[in-house]
């Protein structure tokens, strides 16, 4: 299976509208959710919530989330915020 993209930007503006996405297609496989994030052009907050939210959803049902791909300003955000190795993000 393909991993689940997003691309263009990823804020509050548009946030529940990519993790109501994301979610549909976690909802139609199994083994190891991939998200690949390297179309993401912008990310704050929301996207590591979206995020945080997805690893959540991917545990409950027996899942992984793994995130290819992550731009520079996301995973500078994720260390900020300490979550670097919740979403297992590469440095």
């Amino acid at each position: 299976m393909a991993a689940h993209a997003i691309v263009g930007e990823l804020s509050f503006a548009n946030a529940v509208e990519a993790l109501a996405a994301a979610r549909t297609a976690l909802n139609g496989g199994q083994g190891p959710f991939e998200v690949d994030l390297s179309g993401v052009t912008r990310a704050d907050s929301a996207a590591l919530a979206l995020l945080l939210e997805l690893a959540r959803q991917a545990r409950s049902r027996g899942r992984e989330l793994r995130c290819l791909g992550a731009p520079e300003q996301l995973r500078r955000l994720a260390g900020f915020f300490g979550v670097t190795e919740v979403l297992a993000l590469p440095a």
